[in-house]
């Protein structure tokens, strides 16, 4: 199927959470016409799904594109595609083939409830962010240094997709954002960044986070799961949360689409969990 379908992934109401576009069988279909797809959807990704060999095969190829170009992983994609695949051939264990590499998902749920997917990333890192790098993106982001909250040093989390991260002293702080898209864009690109998570904790298990995206041709993703993802990478290799840790991210209310992701950490495990619910767009 060609088709696409439209599903928003970490809310339970349409008028939540992250939109994606899924094509559920793009075998056929060339870069050029996924790009084309993905831009006219003008989500801030889609997802396009090369079917298993059989029913019994719950294994698939997963390639995503923004309105502008190719990501290597999309969380919200992620979730949407298995709730979608789950929702037509069951709940359980699915496994996706991503650029980014193999990415497990688990759905659960009861027909006539959203279905919730728990997709395990791709071994995660930080790196440290070059002092000139970190002044220009707070030029771009017009944020004085001095709002940057000292208990969380920026870094750039992977978890299948690179993301500065920078901590808001205040959530006033994280609610004002207007930035200079280009100018932020030029630094993404130059730095391979996919997001820049912005993040402010309003307690020790509960964040706020909003993700710029201009390098996909959007201002704003409403609820980005590969953010969470190096995010929970970030806070647990800094020491900032136990090694097994479960935490709640608010993202989405800033844009009036709220949506809640949860990350979970375990220990001796150094891949990052997020979950969610996701449902199709009418």
């Amino acid at each position: 199927m060609t088709t696409p379908l439209r599903y928003t992934a970490f809310a339970t109401s349409p008028a939540g959470g992250n939109p994606a576009g899924i094509v559920l069988d793009a075998s056929t279909l060339d870069d050029d016409t996924m790009l084309k797809i993905a831009a006219d959807l003008g989500y801030s990704e889609s997802a396009f799904v090369t079917p298993a060999q059989s029913d019994q095969d719950r294994t698939y190829d997963l390639r995503f594109f923004s309105p502008k170009a190719e990501v290597s992983f999309c969380g919200h994609a992620t979730v949407a595609t298995a709730v979608a695949l789950a929702e037509r051939h069951g709940t359980g264990d699915y496994l996706f083939r991503t650029p980014a590499g193999e990415v497990p998902v688990t759905v659960e749920g009861a027909p006539g409830t959203p279905l919730r997917a728990t997709l395990t990333s791709v071994a995660p890192h930080i790196e440290d962010v070059r002092d000139e790098d970190l002044t220009e993106a707070l030029a771009a982001l017009d944020w004085p240094a001095a709002d940057l909250d000292p208990a969380f040093p920026p870094r750039i989390a992977y978890a299948g997709a690179r993301h500065l991260v920078l901590a808001a002293g205040s959530r006033e702080r994280l609610a004002d954002l207007a930035y200079d898209f280009d100018r932020l864009a030029a630094l993404m690109h130059r730095l391979d960044l996919t997001t820049v998570q912005l993040v402010w904790r309003e307690s020790e298990f509960t964040f706020h986070v909003r993700d710029p995206f201009p390098v996909g041709g959007v201002v704003e993703d409403p609820a980005t799961g590969a953010a969470a993802a190096a995010f929970g990478a970030y806070l647990r290799a800094l020491g900032l949360v136990p090694a097994a840790a479960v935490l709640t991210l608010h993202q989405g209310a800033d844009m009036g689409r709220p949506g809640e992701l949860t990350v979970t950490l375990r220990e001796g495990d150094e891949r990052v969990r997020v979950s969610g619910t996701a449902v199709p767009i009418p």
